[in-house]
């Protein structure tokens, strides 16, 4: 495909009347890495929820790897998901759940076997540094682990596409860079297209992105 991410004047909010988005453009091709910045409450975590199919455009168009988002079947949202990682800020893992068992959920939700789903885990905890705590639960773990816990499920599928909302935002500085290797070599490594919703851009990432900026409901893409 052209774009992982067609939008075309889209206007989203949470009521007709108060749109917190207006009339947003934006293209994005496979394996670019995006981040997309604003002041807090500037409806940053409005477009990425839209991108991910928990809130449809009031007007306007919106294409995600090939999903159309505008009044989204059940079917195609199923559809949508299996194609995105999504990593959320408040991490919401699973907390009766072990963290081996967080990390094999989109592989069990996209059918493979138990054997296949642990294995992909195992793979991912070590890449995090957490296959020692394979077993235990998300309460039992620091924000920083489980977010890396989180980083590592989204990527359990191979996803076309992870969406990272403030993915290092209350971490430590050894998380962080977990974080941002993780995201780096997602892309470079997997082809991985990743698009990034932070209060700033790291300084030493030492990688080629695109960014936009989000301001008053409007975005701008930054040359």
């Amino acid at each position: 495909m052209e774009h992982v991410i067609n939008a075309n004047k889209i206007t989203i909010g949470y009521g007709k009347d108060e749109p917190v988005i207006t009339e947003v453009d934006m293209a994005i091709k496979p394996h670019e890495f995006v981040f997309i910045t604003g002041k807090s409450g500037s409806g940053k975590s409005t477009i990425l929820k839209s991108l991910y199919g928990e809130l449809s455009p009031f007007s306007g168009s919106l294409n995600v790897c090939g999903v159309d988002i505008k009044n989204i079947s059940t079917s195609n949202l199923n559809l949508l998901r299996r194609y995105l990682g999504i990593v959320f800020q408040d991490y919401r893992l699973i907390n009766e759940w072990s963290v081996e068992k967080n990390v094999m959920l989109p592989l069990m939700i996209g059918g493979f076997s138990k054997g296949v789903s642990l294995k992909q885990a195992h793979k991912l905890l070590k890449h995090v540094n957490l296959l020692h705590k394979a077993d235990k639960y998300p309460m039992e773990l620091s924000g920083g682990e489980q977010q890396r816990v989180a980083m590592a499920r989204a990527l359990a599928h191979n996803p076309v596409m992870i969406l990272a909302d403030e993915p290092t935002g209350n971490l430590d500085e050894y998380s962080s860079e977990l974080i941002w290797d993780l995201l780096k070599n997602a892309r470079d490594h997997l082809g991985t297209t990743v698009v990034v919703v932070t209060h700033h851009i790291p300084p030493t990432l030492g990688i080629d992105y695109k960014h936009y900026f989000l301001e008053s409901g409007v975005l701008y893409e930054v040359s």
